[in-house]
């Protein structure tokens, strides 16, 4: 059945089953506890990006709405409990939180109303956290791992045997790199249940940059992230002290807030270059790739932590990627997944200042290397890591999930026929 062009429903006057059913496409709940904390870009662009499904976010708390603004959110709010109905589930009866909480019958009557056929649960600890929800709920769940969830967490007691529970309970794990899914085994995920969700890059976003050397000899060095133990600032701060002693112009841009910056600038100051070593916060998309076009070299010298917290892919390595930048970093996490050692920039082992001072030289003194590295940077981006592709298969993986749940295709049956009139008068269904 074919409509006229100027054919127009007004989607306020249809329940939201209904009007699933009539356009067969599946609808996608997207949960994240704070929608979206500043380094959450690359959830933003993901959930944004989906095209072959229906998607709405369910949250707890809405952050930095001007940055990430999303039409459809849902907010589980704070309820208001009675206090000896709320001791006795969580001291005697030894409920979980999203019981006693009173977050498992507003999160499920949402999902009903939406007429959700699955929901996406970003992050693995809360996955854990809404466990009993995903246990009793008659539609799939899948859970994606970032990095950090595959730490200890020592405020979530038996975090790892919940982890276990957690994997027998959905169909699918996400993992962003093949070391989190190395890791995921290790904590004892099925391998089968395992696909690996890679970040998406929208290359329109971030336009190749032709590099050449700074004929006055001001290199400029950038990295890009939060100023946390796994990112390596330290060792960073300490290389390029050793690269300003045959490059005195050179300067380093540091994107990024976090609880060690006081400790860095003090580093900086004690290596005698915090004059060149410029700290610039959280930068706007805008700004961020104006750094990035200005720059000639990128370091991410991740290191594991000691509670196992480890990077999936940065999305900072790719953006810088793709705009045509070499890469120095070390042999952590799914760094090596991105950055050819040797061809699309160079990888030392964790903590090992002198070896990414001499990778840095290694590129700086050869104008062909910086150029041909560049460029080999942006066609990996554009051949692993292109938006579109990992959200066409996102979509494929979230159609086996509900396949695998025991879930019918989308229906597109006579609904179309029998609904249309109604709809093109503007009434509502029944």
């Amino acid at each position: 059945m074919s409509f006229p062009r100027e054919f127009k429903v007004d989607k306020s006057r249809i329940p939201s089953e209904t009007w699933r059913c009539f356009m067969g496409r599946r609808v996608v709940a997207s949960y994240c506890s704070s929608f979206l904390k500043s380094e959450m870009l690359h959830i933003y662009r993901q959930v944004k990006a989906l095209r072959g499904v229906d998607t709405f976010v369910v949250t707890k708390e809405v952050q930095n709405t001007e940055r990430f603004p999303f039409d459809d959110i849902e907010i589980i709010p704070k309820r208001r409990t009675n206090l000896l109905v709320h001791g006795w589930l969580k001291f005697v009866e030894r409920r979980p939180p999203i019981v006693y909480r009173g977050e498992y019958q507003t999160l499920d009557s949402l999902l009903e109303r939406h007429g959700a056929d699955l929901m996406h649960i970003y992050f693995g600890h809360t996955g854990v956290h809404l466990l009993p929800f995903i246990e009793q709920w008659d539609k799939p769940c899948v859970v994606s791992f970032h990095g950090a969830d595959v730490a200890h967490k020592q405020d979530i007691k038996d975090y790892p045997a919940k982890l276990r529970r957690l994997f027998d309970a959905v169909p699918l794990v996400f993992a962003r790199s093949q070391s989190l899914v190395d890791r995921l085994i290790q904590l004892g995920c099925p391998p089968e249940k395992l696909r690996i969700n890679r970040t998406g890059i929208p290359l329109n976003e971030f336009p190749f940059v032709d590099r050449q050397p700074p004929p006055d000899g001001k290199w400029r060095v950038v990295q890009a992230c939060r100023l946390i133990p796994k990112k390596g600032i330290a060792t960073s701060l300490r290389a390029f002290a050793i690269f300003k002693k045959d490059n005195p112009k050179a300067e380093f841009f540091v994107a990024g807030k976090g609880p060690l910056q006081p400790e860095l600038e003090m580093l900086a100051g004690g290596l005698g270059i915090l004059r060149d070593v410029h700290f610039v916060g959280f930068l706007s998309q805008r700004k961020l790739l104006e750094l990035y076009a200005s720059s000639h070299l990128f370091l991410h010298p991740s290191e594991i932590s000691p509670n196992q917290d480890q990077e999936g892919v940065p999305n900072s390595v790719l953006e810088a990627m793709a705009t045509g930048l070499p890469v120095v970093a070390t042999r952590h996490g799914g760094i090596p997944e991105a950055v050819d050692h040797g061809r699309t920039g160079f990888l030392v082992a964790e903590e090992d200042h002198v070896g990414l001072a001499n990778a840095m030289q290694l590129i700086t003194r050869s104008p062909d290397l910086l150029r041909q590295m560049g460029a080999r940077a942006h066609a990996t981006v554009v051949e692993r890591f292109e938006q579109d592709a990992q959200i066409d298969q996102l979509e494929s993986f979230y159609e086996e999930a509900i396949t695998m749940n025991g879930a019918s295709e989308p229906v597109k049956s006579n609904l179309v026929a029998q609904l249309a009139p109604r709809f093109a008068e503007g009434l509502p269904a029944k």
